[in-house]
């Protein structure tokens, strides 16, 4: 990535923080640019990571290499067709936005190069993982680039087929969302047991974390870790047979199909 050259169409929160991961990588500020119909925005973006930023984007994308698209799917199509006649023979296109397919993006900005991505929130720590299709039209070193530019702010994993991003979608993408909520649950259980919230929130999200970090770190699956800490008789397998006696992981499957339903309808929906 030391001499590509990147624009990006949109200057909202997950923008930023591929700028800051790149960045923190050590791509040159003159080597990005970014346009934002937002002044503020714009504002913000100069200050925070020394790039130039414009509010046309044909500005933006001339002389890129990549070009990512991130903005609101909901506008998505217009976008689009403003940028058509900016874009260039060979220039990546790299979306991410969540519910446009590859087909619709193509239509709308002829036969491009196109990488279509699907990140997730804690991207904006640096820690999220981005599921990624390419068309056939990127190159090897393209596929390179969209690779090292989702890297800045996480892991990145290749997809087979563009379908998948839907699975994605359910299982990465509102992720964080179903982690969120056992946080919640978890809390409040431990304040009818007696806890302080405050204690309760802390012990929850510590526990949290560390189970997240140890199940990383580990070199095997999450079952055998869990069998390791559940005792015979014991305190945690009283709850795991709980969870599991109330149908635990058919409600999980259940949640993630919905998701990933959802997200090929949005697709339908917002590529017309």
């Amino acid at each position: 990535m030391s001499k590509t050259r990147i624009a990006f169409i949109g200057a909202g929160n997950m923008a930023a923080s591929l700028i800051g991961g790149l960045r923190a990588q050590g791509l040159d500020a003159a080597q990005i640019r970014a346009s934002d119909p937002g002044a503020d925005t714009r504002t913000r973006i100069q200050a925070e990571h020394g790039i130039e930023a414009f509010e046309d984007n044909a500005q933006a994308v001339e002389g890129a290499d990549v070009i990512v698209l991130a903005v609101k799917p909901q506008v998505m199509k217009d976008v689009c067709a403003a940028l058509k006649p900016n874009l260039k023979a060979g220039q990546l296109i790299v979306s991410i936005a969540a519910g446009i397919t590859c087909a619709s993006l193509q239509a709308w900005l002829g036969d491009v190069p196109l990488v279509r991505c699907m990140p997730n929130t804690p991207a904006l720590l640096r820690q999220g993982v981005s599921g990624l299709y390419a068309t056939a039209q990127v190159s090897a070193e393209q596929r390179q680039q969209a690779e090292q530019l989702l890297s800045a702010v996480g892991a990145a994993l290749w997809l087979e087929q563009e379908q998948q991003l839907d699975a994605v979608t359910a299982v990465s993408g509102s992720g964080p969302a179903y982690f969120f909520l056992l946080i919640e649950a978890m809390t409040a259980a431990g304040e009818k047991l007696g806890l302080p919230r405050e204690i309760a929130s802390e012990l929850t999200l510590q526990t949290a974390l560390g189970a997240a970090h140890m199940a990383v770190a580990s070199d095997v699956d999450a079952a055998e870790l869990r069998r390791r800490v559940t005792s015979p008789a014991g305190t945690t397998e009283a709850a795991i047979k709980s969870f599991q006696g109330n149908g635990f992981e058919a409600i999980v499957e259940q949640a993630l199909q919905a998701a990933s339903k959802r997200s090929a309808e949005l697709a339908e929906q917002l590529g017309k």
